[in-house]
This record gives C-alpha cells, structure tokens and sequence, in this order.
C-alpha cells in the first residue's frame, strides 16, 4: 500500500485570497453583441462552438469538453445541443450567421438548438473543406 502524500503547511497558515481548493472562474465575462457569426465545429471526438463579431474577432467560445462531458460523450448530439445554448446564452445574441464545419454528429443538434433558442439566422453555411484530389485521406473508420 502506498504512503499518503502529505499537504505541505497548514490551514492556518493559508491566506485568505490564496486558498488552495477555492473554485474560482478563469473566463472574463463575455462582451454583449446583438449581431454576430457562430462558427460550429464537429469533429468525430468533439464539438466547438465559436461566436464571434461581424469583424471576426473571437466573442466567446465552448466546447462539449466545457461543458463537462468526457472522452465519446463530447461527440454525441446531446453534447452539441448543450455546448450550443450555453455559447448563444452567454453572448446574448439576436441575429447571427451560423459557419458549420466537420462531419460529426454534433452538428445538426447544435444547429437545431441554434435555430430554437430565438436567435434569427440569415444564413447557414457549410463550410466543410473538400480536397481537389490533394492528399490521400486516412483509411475510413471502422465502428
């Protein structure tokens, strides 16, 4: 049986602004826009979920990892769903252009959860990157 690691000092010794289990939040609150483009990237293992200005400036952005999802779950369309409204819910969005890349199956759920959380869409495009016979593509996943 291994040895117990000890805590170094003790808990009188800790300062109050320096507590070491403290939860503490490392993202800035996000900035408010009212018009903006959601760019949606599904992947076989996860979904990233960007919301940036007209000008491209990146906004705020989640992913199903965020979100608190882990290893085959990121992927999965429920992950899509919730990475999608927490991303539109923090912005506060009301007219977007929505980018939508990969070929996961996160991609239509974040999109349908995009189009029912009230934001008005003027366009959706499917920017996913076809090769003109460029390199050979890795062998096709088994399942």
């Amino acid at each position: 049986m291994t040895k117990a690691i000890p805590k170094i000092g003790s808990r009188k010794k800790v300062r109050i602004g320096l507590r070491r289990n403290a939860r503490f939040s490392l993202r800035k609150s996000a900035r408010r826009i009212t018009k903006g483009v959601i760019h949606v990237q599904a992947s076989f293992n996860n979904t990233i979920i960007t919301v940036t200005d007209p000008q491209g400036r990146v906004v705020f952005w989640s992913s199903a990892g965020t979100c608190g999802f882990k290893s085959s779950r990121k992927a999965s369309p429920y992950a899509g769903q919730r990475t999608a409204v927490d991303a539109i819910r923090t912005v506060g969005l009301q007219r977007a252009e929505v980018m939508v890349k990969g070929v996961g199956s996160g991609r239509d759920a974040a999109l349908r959860a995009i189009a029912k959380s009230g934001v008005r869409l003027s366009c959706i495009r499917d920017v996913t990157p076809m090769p003109h016979n460029g390199c050979r593509p890795p062998k096709k996943r088994r399942l």
